[in-house]
């Protein structure tokens, strides 16, 4: 991370954060004569439009007047966004709003798992699920672990947000 992003990403925590969102990274990169300014945000329960458009404004407001507006020089483009599903599980609160997804897991021993995510009892641990049973790893033993795309999920509890739509996402039943 530049030293712009790092201090936009400084400047934007505590005020995002007032607005129920995790900055999960902010990217400044230049295109032609303007800079696009890119911040990644999540939360429990997923982000929304309705959310991403209140995270937009006040990003805005930040980013055009007071100490942010210096981070930026000229021109910008702002992008708001949500973690795409190829991102790493590096912190806990990943692995808990990935839970009941299937992950692919190296280990720091240099083993590797497959299997799904069962719970994640403390910001220290994980508890996966494989065909050879359950583990509960450390995840200071985990090298690197990212969730696998299921197109055909077959789930038990398919009434139950997964964490990938809004909790007031509309449910539509399969007749």
């Amino acid at each position: 991370m530049s030293a712009s992003s790092e201090a936009l990403r400084e400047g934007l925590l505590g005020p995002l954060g007032e607005l129920g969102v995790d900055v999960e990274d902010v990217e400044v990169q230049k295109a032609g004569r303007r800079h696009v300014v890119r911040i990644v945000v999540d939360r429990d329960g997923g982000v929304d439009l309705d959310l991403v458009a209140s995270v937009s404004q006040r990003a805005s407001e930040l980013l055009d007047s007071g100490p942010l507006a210096e981070e930026v020089p000229g021109p910008f483009v702002l992008e708001v966004t949500s973690p795409g599903i190829d991102r790493p599980l590096t912190e806990a609160r990943h692995w808990r709003r990935a839970r009941r997804r299937l992950v692919h897991v190296v280990l720091t021993d240099g083993t590797s798992l497959d299997g799904r995510i069962v719970d994640v009892p403390s910001e220290d641990e994980v508890v996966v699920a494989t065909d050879d049973g359950t583990r509960t790893l450390a995840r200071t033993d985990v090298g690197s672990a990212v969730v696998q795309v299921e197109f055909n999920r077959k789930d038990d509890d398919a009434d139950e947000p997964t964490g990938d739509e809004p909790a007031d996402a509309p449910h539509e039943e399969q007749g």
